[in-house]
């Protein structure tokens, strides 16, 4: 709606364009409580916020300086209406999200900004969701926000030929795939928000499908959300909460995207670079090549995530590495590679590396040690449903 409605009144007015688009779902939530949710909600918003666009120019004609095509038809109602069916129409939709996308990456914005604004404009994020996702305080959110929608005034749509594209190409992949990691971690509300992460898959297929942004980089990027995705119906169990990777019901993964995860994940090796999005899609490919977790071949797994510490190391990244280390060689060589992490300080508020000492410690034998590990992760859960999936990892580890 957004993507539509700023074309019609230019990115300059993007807040119009906000505004507008708020009031069609304000006016689902009114209609829906009393006529029932329609058949195609998406086409009743639709339809809504273009009524109430048409609503907005003919009471405001001259009170907005609008996009220039729209300036040239305003006092022609005959050709005002025809212009907005065009504005809503699917494929341009489709095109102006992209448009949409690339102008949140505005040069004069740090990256950091320019992605709290994707995730803000487009996606539908909140502050607290972005602070959560790029683990930031809410009042910087807030702040990156602001300017970058400062910086869109007075500016144009990005026009998808021009030659910055392939500088902005970089910057929308990362959005994406941060806005995919919020729902499949989902440590803001649920365990797994499963919404965003196929609105993550969508928007980086509308991607992958213009054929300037159809790159191998982009094709890893599709690979590791489609293997992601796969498995997400075992990642929940029947209450709702957190399924540990050991405990997942494999026969529930998707075994047509795990399908088109692989073909994407093939495709994705055409060229010569190598990136994070590929090193992860390759360890998602192995998770998905295991029938069960027996099966897993956690030397290959470890020897990626060598690989991706090459290219991105982070503390998140070597706690998962120390993980597959322990899984490959023993507890006491996993417990020695979290105890190895730089920057461990980073990890000290993180719930899971210290559930990750407790279960190591269990497997070695050293139950005390185990128990207080995993009652301080207990401590640190971040939500209700973190800390229900630590409450049954240590009542099953350590029963009274």
């Amino acid at each position: 709606m957004v993507a539509a409605l700023t074309r019609i009144f230019g990115v300059h007015n993007l807040a119009l364009a906000e505004d507008v688009a708020q009031d069609a779902l304000c006016r689902a939530l009114e209609v829906w409580k009393t006529r029932g949710i329609p058949e195609q909600p998406s086409a009743w918003l639709m339809a809504t916020a273009k009524n109430r666009a048409l609503d907005v120019l003919r009471r405001e004609r001259t009170a907005h300086q609008l996009a220039p095509e729209l300036r040239r038809v305003l006092d022609s109602e005959p050709e005002l209406t025809p212009l907005l069916e065009q504005a809503f129409s699917a494929p341009t939709i489709r095109d102006e999200q992209l448009r949409m996308m690339f102008s949140c990456c505005h040069p004069r914005l740090p990256e950091e900004a320019q992605l709290a604004l994707i995730l803000n404009v487009l996606c539908g994020f909140g502050a607290a969701e972005i602070a959560g996702a790029l683990l930031t305080g809410r009042a910087a959110i807030e702040k990156r926000i602001s300017r970058g929608k400062r910086a869109l005034v007075g500016a144009e749509l990005f026009d998808l030929a021009d030659a910055e594209f392939a500088a902005r190409l970089d910057t929308v992949r990362r959005a994406l795939y941060l806005l995919f990691s919020e729902g499949y971690h989902g440590s803001s509300q649920a365990p797994v928000r499963a919404e965003l992460c196929e609105e993550a898959l969508r928007l980086t297929t509308l991607l992958r499908e213009y054929p300037p942004a159809n790159t191998p980089t982009t094709r890893a990027l599709a690979a590791l959300m489609c293997l992601h995705c796969a498995r997400l119906p075992a990642r929940v169990d029947l209450a709702g909460d957190l399924n540990a990777l050991a405990d997942q019901d494999r026969t529930r993964w998707d075994r047509a995207l795990l399908a088109e995860g692989l073909l994407l994940f093939e495709s994705s090796a055409a060229g010569s670079e190598l990136t994070q999005y590929h090193v992860e899609a390759a360890i998602a490919a192995a998770h998905a090549g295991a029938h069960e977790l027996r099966d897993t071949n956690w030397a290959l797994i470890v020897s990626l995530y060598d690989k991706l510490m090459g290219i991105a190391p982070s503390p998140v990244v070597a706690l998962n590495r120390a993980i597959a280390v322990g899984e490959r060689d023993g507890p006491e060589q996993g417990l020695q590679a979290l105890r190895a992490i730089d920057d461990l300080e980073r990890l000290a508020h993180y719930p899971f590396y210290a559930a990750a000492l407790g279960e190591l410690e269990l497997r070695r034998g050293a139950r005390d040690a185990a128990r207080r590990h995993l009652q301080t992760a207990l401590s640190l859960a971040r939500s209700d449903s973190e800390r229900r999936f630590l409450e049954k990892r240590l009542a099953r580890a350590l029963p009274d």
